[in-house]
């Protein structure tokens, strides 16, 4: 049977502000578990504000391994004023721009989990060009443009080691959901047709593929 959060880290993840569904959450903790188990960090790319962080960060505390998470904080495309996935209250009301910091601060302190969490503030694609530490998962949920799903997936997938996982979020094959999914599920293709990654399972928009050989 799946490893599965504690009670009260499955109620933090739900009161978290952010995106993913319970269902998905869950299968991204049973990943990292598993993942973990190869004593190697894991990283998370694209951070918001802590929700699927909480559920990396109790696999990490379960198996005493490290959790990394990563992002700029200050929002992808759909998170910017104007757009559907827009929150008002993450705007620095001295800037005016997005800053999601304080609220992933927040969020982990909130949990308990702010030992076992390294977060670094940069850019994706910045911070992969200079990583030389294998991983034991990779976990996608960044930018949705081509541009940013493709940095990542380069920038990050060469780190995987052998048997470790990389999880794609937000695959949507349907060409409606362009927007949203359409970059991601792309990139889960790329990591399929290298033959490189073989595919572990898929709930709903949630992909786990393992690294069976070298290469991207």
């Amino acid at each position: 049977m799946p490893a599965a959060p504690k009670p009260e880290t499955l109620a933090a993840f739900e009161q978290a502000k952010g995106f993913m569904p319970t269902r998905e959450g869950l299968a991204l903790h049973a990943a990292a578990t598993e993942a973990a188990a190869l004593g190697l960090p894991l990283l998370e790319v694209g951070t918001y504000c802590g929700r699927s962080t909480i559920l990396l960060a109790d696999a990490a505390r379960e198996t005493g391994v490290t959790a990394i998470t990563i992002d700029h904080h200050r929002g992808s495309e759909e998170q910017q004023p104007g757009w559907d996935y827009h929150d008002p209250d993450t705007i620095d009301p001295e800037l005016g721009r997005m800053d999601t910091l304080p609220t992933f601060r927040r969020t982990l302190h909130k949990a308990g989990l702010e030992d076992h969490v390294v977060a670094i503030v940069g850019r994706s694609p910045q911070i992969a060009a200079f990583w030389r530490t294998p991983l034991g998962l990779v976990f996608i949920d960044g930018g949705h443009t081509d541009e940013h799903a493709t940095a990542d997936y380069e920038g990050w997938a060469p780190h995987i080691a052998e048997g470790g996982l990389l999880l794609i979020h937000d695959v949507f094959p349907d060409p409606e959901d362009e927007f949203t999914g359409q970059a991601p599920y792309r990139i889960y293709l790329q990591a399929l047709e290298s033959g490189a990654f073989t595919e572990v399972s898929a709930t709903d928009s949630l992909r786990v593929l393992r690294r069976t050989r070298a290469g991207i």
